[in-house]
């Protein structure tokens, strides 16, 4: 019997790989989801698709989220076709309406071909708009590079601009 207590208090204060994960600086979180798929939809035309393999939530003095695993999101046009697709290695909620990505952000507009790279961007959903102020590199379908010092967009990646653009620019692009 004495084996078994010791043995119940052992494994009480040893932290499994398991739990490792879902911590955050030290708490843990209140709620986590594992292979996450959020679907939001307008008068049942989806517009959005969140898809992260992890999400924690923690509650306390300011209620957080993260997705420690990274995520992938895809907008649609209000026809259902494919507009535009946006991965990062993490992502996180900033506060009730803004949620920020970063490390290896990569925004793909599926309809023109371009491709934008970052390190960090922020979302504003009551604005609905995305920004970066980190160095951006646009790749364009016609295969040409530019960089800039950031950019700004809506939420649907169907506009943007660099700020302060260089590189490669085809005359067409004044």
């Amino acid at each position: 019997m004495a084996s078994c207590l010791m043995m119940f208090f052992i494994s009480c204060h040893q932290k499994s790989k398991e739990s490792v994960l879902f911590e955050y600086e030290g708490k843990y979180p209140d709620e986590s989801a594992e292979n996450m798929v959020l679907t939001m939809s307008d008068s049942g035309v989806v517009s959005f698709i969140l898809d992260a393999p992890l999400m924690n939530r923690y509650y306390g003095d300011s209620t957080f989220a993260d997705f420690p695993k990274g995520i992938k999101v895809t907008s649609f046009t209000e026809y259902g076709q494919k507009q535009a697709e946006l991965s990062a290695d993490y992502a996180c909620e900033v506060n009730g309406s803004k949620y920020k990505a970063t490390k290896n952000v990569v925004i793909i507009d599926v309809i023109k071909g371009d491709t934008l790279r970052t390190e960090e961007i922020e979302w504003n959903q009551l604005t609905r708009t995305v920004l970066s102020n980190k160095l951006v590199k646009q790749t364009k379908a016609d295969g040409s590079v530019n960089y800039g010092d950031g950019f700004t967009a809506d939420d649907r990646f169907t506009r943007y601009t660099i700020i302060h653009p260089r590189g490669e620019l085809a005359g067409y692009d004044f």
